[in-house]
């Protein structure tokens, strides 16, 4: 099965008042670390008034990171990470920043407060879904070229370039998944005159 990676896409911000607290959720795609602990730098100096800047980000497979923001533990950090692992959202960063209203909420209410500004700003942000693809290139002659077009149709290739010259080029990306039969697929129907060349791989918008 083709990987299907979930990203943001659209940064966000949102805002709710639980018993007169205020909760600004921020969300936005990050590429590393650095960039995120940088946005979340100029988040504490943006709303250095306020009572608690809480953030946790994921990026790629591996990283994840959450603060409390001393907030009690596991109140707010945590379930604003869990908030993004439930929607599988990756390289991203939420930031949550609260104004104390005067009425303590308790942890169940903090967490609750938390995790609804996180999915508020999450879903306010949109999603993009990525899969992997496998680049070609293909030369054919002109006679050809028509077979090779509903052959790359039936597969839902995505025609990065033609080039007509002595012969037809065409630059291709086909889904990781399927680019085997796709493969096996042209060399049994032209008997192995045209042999797809593959080039690199990529990571496209579905």
């Amino acid at each position: 099965m083709n990987k299907k990676i979930k990203r943001l896409k659209n940064t966000a911000k949102v805002e709710f008042v639980e018993k007169r607290s205020v909760f600004i959720g921020y969300s936005t795609v990050v590429k590393n670390e650095n960039e995120a602990l940088e946005i979340i730098k100029q988040k504490k100096k943006e709303y250095s008034d306020a009572t608690h800047n809480v953030y946790a980000y994921i990026i790629g497979d591996s990283i994840s990171r959450y603060s409390d923001d001393n907030e009690p533990q596991g109140t707010a950090g945590m379930p604003v990470l869990n908030s993004i692992r439930m929607s599988g959202i990756t390289d991203v960063l939420v930031v949550v920043t609260r104004y104390f209203g005067g009425i303590l909420l308790g942890a169940g209410g903090l967490v609750r407060a938390y995790s609804t500004a996180a999915s508020m700003a999450l879903e306010a942000g949109g999603i993009s879904i990525f899969e992997d693809y496998s680049v070609y290139s293909i030369d054919c002659s002109y006679s050809d070229y028509s077979k090779i077009t509903i052959e790359l149709n039936n597969y839902e290739a995505i025609i990065d370039n033609t080039t007509f010259s002595d012969t037809v080029k065409i630059e291709f990306a086909i889904k990781t998944d399927v680019s085997y039969n796709f493969v096996a697929r042209i060399n049994d129907a032209f008997n192995g005159r045209i042999v797809p060349i593959f080039k690199h791989s990529r990571i496209d918008t579905k």
